[in-house]
């Protein structure tokens, strides 16, 4: 089933609501882009995204195999593209708790293939782009 987002621009700058069903948020650009900074990027929030993905991903693998993570804190660092280089996301996974060398590699695979990492690095990703009119 196909989920839904939709932005809204709101007032000064570039901030735009955000809503995902009854949920609300706020995107903005920084001052130095135009912005107002009063909420995160998009880039950031996709960063966010990837973050979030990966933790719940990995508590639920070491849930159903019976693992005892203790706390999970994933960082999702980012570079910007340029006109010469794409951008890069790299992801660090840290838990509290002592694994053994076969688990935290099966951890680092299954943090792999979070949804929204998946989504990223794949070549197919379809985005059917349209524009409409907002009725008054």
């Amino acid at each position: 089933m196909a989920k839904t987002a939709v932005a809204r621009r709101l007032r000064d700058g570039y901030q735009h609501e955000i809503e995902i069903r009854e949920h609300r948020l706020i995107a903005d650009e920084v001052e130095e882009d135009g912005g107002t900074d009063q909420g995160p990027t998009p880039t950031e929030l996709l960063a966010g995204a990837l973050a979030s993905c990966t933790a719940m991903t990995v508590e639920m693998y070491a849930e159903r195999k019976g693992w005892e993570l203790g706390e999970v804190e994933v960082t999702a660092h980012f570079t910007r593209a340029t006109a010469d280089t794409p951008p890069l996301f790299r992801v660090e996974t840290r838990i509290s708790a002592e694994l053994s060398d076969e688990q935290r590699e099966r951890i680092v695979v299954i943090a792999h293939k979070c949804p929204v990492h998946r989504a990223l690095l794949a070549n197919d990703v379809a985005i059917d782009d349209s524009l409409g009119l907002i009725e008054a």
